[in-house]
């Protein structure tokens, strides 16, 4: 989807900071991911992040993931929150690790986007990779599918939460 109108934003006096990689909110309390590095070989994202040339398909890097926010809660791990984790949920969980260099991730809240046929074929492996991380919360949003949804609640079900609009989680 396009980006907003800056010119709005610019005039309200909101300042506009362009990052690829991952950067920090409010002091040093929030990590913004950035573009999330593809370490798994089942979670490709969408065949229209790529662009076409000399007849094949190739990535495109300017097609970017959507950025989640990363808190380290003292004691307990890290919290991600991810929009749809179009990157899929592992990379996003993985990448989390890799950029602050905490291990344990204490919960995650967000889509999984592993509904319709393009998707549901990885639900296992990645339930299963899920299960490795091993999370004590997972909070599966809005694109994860019923499929998904109840896989995951199977497989952890002392993790798993039900979510819905004006669903309020906490965490500390």
């Amino acid at each position: 989807m396009p980006p907003p109108d800056r010119r709005p934003l610019e005039r309200a006096d909101v300042r506009i900071v362009e990052e690829r990689g991952p950067s920090m909110l409010l002091g040093d309390g929030v990590l913004v991911t950035g573009q999330v590095e593809r370490v798994t070989d089942f979670e490709t994202g969408f065949p229209w992040q790529h662009a076409r040339a000399d007849g094949g398909w190739e990535p495109d890097p300017w097609i970017g993931d959507d950025p989640g926010v990363v808190c380290h809660v003292k004691g307990r791990g890290l919290v991600v929150v991810s929009s749809c984790s179009r990157a899929g949920v592992i990379n996003v969980l993985r990448n989390a690790a890799r950029v602050t260099g905490v291990p344990k991730v204490h919960g995650f809240v967000g889509g999984l986007h592993l509904s319709g046929g393009l998707f549901e074929p990885i639900i296992l492996r990645t339930v299963e990779a899920l299960a490795g991380i091993a999370p004590d919360v997972a909070v599966a949003g809005h694109c994860t599918g019923w499929r998904a949804t109840h896989a995951i609640a199977r497989r952890l079900p002392g993790a798993y939460g039900q979510t819905s609009v004006g669903t309020t989680v906490r965490f500390g």
